[in-house]
């Protein structure tokens, strides 16, 4: 990503900041460079109303760990303008992207300016919802694609979005409620029946029940399964391993409620994916019109993998691993899964979407999470990561390719100005 030549747009004197995007700024956070200096501006500019420069500043400060400040800043932003451009350094295609957003924290959305970045695409970011309704002017684009993810608190958004969509004038990708099906609880049930494939059954539980059930000494394994095996349990809304943790026992339940404050879990059944060498890989596989590519591939040796704490920028031999399972991605794993791969796609529907997911030592595919809303980033270094960028390449391209084969069946553009505000 060319960071200095959007460092040089910064120092511009101008009239107006142009948006810096989450892309720029969340790669410039990871490589460690130091964004006092832009702050300080960005924090002058939004001092004089400039809208860009309040919605980079509130995806900074949620950068630095302070949602609640970046929040309110951004609903400050959208009081100007519920419309944002985003330009790729490098513009490769004329394709007009509007993504439809909601307010809301960096979890809120589908992180496209990644790929709209990686594939020279135009974003325009439009933001709705129940009390920010849809403006009657769209601005102009060819295709639209919905960044709103599957969350409790985005049901009304969804909701909202789905029912507009009745009379959209532009193809649309992802279905608001499509995803709106994506839940944990739900997304096991539609997959149960896809021979080898494992979705373990997950259930909503609320705090008092599960308090109830671990003072009585009760089993919460004998809701999920007929044994007392270990549960894996999570907030609902919770992500990227937050609040996350396997339970063994009714007195580590009543420990890890005491550290929650929230009131809904969500709980499934711990399996055991570690393969012969005590290792827990984790694959996520994005989703392109039905057509799966490998985004990452973790190892670790621990059964919570996530991608930054799997040890694989100190691991040479992970790093091998990981190259290799993408070099031959199309011609093996995914070769072994076709027949899952596509009933999955088939199954869901949602034209865009990503599963994290690995291989049981019987061969199965053991799905983790299904969700539209999984990052997608380059952000990788690539002396540590050379096999990377011919990844990402192939995503880029995939993700473009998908706009433009949906895009094609269309070719008469009626008016914009169609949508209803009642």
């Amino acid at each position: 990503m060319g960071l200095n030549a959007y460092a040089q747009r910064i120092a511009l004197q101008r009239d107006k900041q142009p948006l810096i995007g989450l892309a720029t700024l969340m790669t410039m956070a990871y490589q460690g460079v130091d964004l006092s200096n832009l702050g300080e501006k960005l924090i002058a500019l939004a001092n004089q109303d400039d809208a860009e420069a309040m919605m980079d500043l509130s995806t900074l400060l949620q950068l630095k760990g302070d949602p609640i400040t970046g929040v309110a800043l951004q609903e400050q932003a959208l009081s100007h303008q519920q419309v944002f451009r985003l330009e790729p350094e490098k513009v490769l295609s004329d394709i007009r992207l509007l993504v439809i957003m909601s307010p809301g924290d960096l979890m809120t959305n589908t992180p496209f300016e990644f790929l709209a970045d990686g594939a020279g695409i135009i974003m325009e970011m439009l933001y709705v919802s129940p009390d920010l309704p849809f403006p009657k002017q769209l601005p102009e684009h060819d295709i639209a694609i919905v960044a709103i993810c599957e969350l409790d608190r985005n049901r009304p958004t969804l909701n909202l979005v789905d029912s507009v969509f009745l009379q959209w004038p532009r193809p649309i990708l992802n279905r608001p409620h499509l995803i709106s099906l994506m839940s944990r609880d739900l997304i096991c049930q539609t997959l149960k029946s896809i021979p080898h494939l494992i979705a373990p059954k997950t259930i909503r539980m609320s705090r008092d029940v599960l308090q109830q059930k671990a003072l009585a000494q009760e089993s919460i394994g004998q809701f999920l399964v007929n044994n007392n095996c270990p549960i894996i349990i999570r907030p609902i809304d919770s992500h990227a391993g937050k609040g996350l943790s396997k339970i063994d026992s009714s007195e580590e339940l009543l420990v890890y409620l005491q550290s929650r404050t929230e009131s809904d879990f969500f709980v499934t059944r711990f399996i055991d994916y570690s393969d012969t060498k005590k290792q827990f890989k984790k694959y996520r596989i994005m989703f392109m019109k039905g057509k799966p590519y490998l985004a990452h591939m973790a190892v670790s040796e621990h059964w919570m993998v996530h991608y930054l704490n799997a040890g694989m920028s100190e691991s040479h031999q992970k790093r091998a691993i990981e190259a290799e399972e993408m070099r031959t991605f199309d011609s093996a794993f995914a070769h072994r899964h076709a027949a899952a791969l596509m009933a999955i796609h088939k199954t869901i529907g949602v034209d865009y979407f990503g599963i994290d997911c690995t291989e049981t030592r019987d061969g199965r595919l053991l799905i983790f999470e299904v969700g539209s809303s999984m990052v997608v980033h380059g952000m990788d270094p690539v002396y540590q990561f050379p096999y990377k960028p011919s990844q990402m390449k192939k995503i880029y391209q995939g993700f473009r390719q998908m706009l433009m084969d949906t895009m094609e069946p269309y070719p008469n553009k009626p008016d914009l100005k169609v949508l209803s505000r009642d």
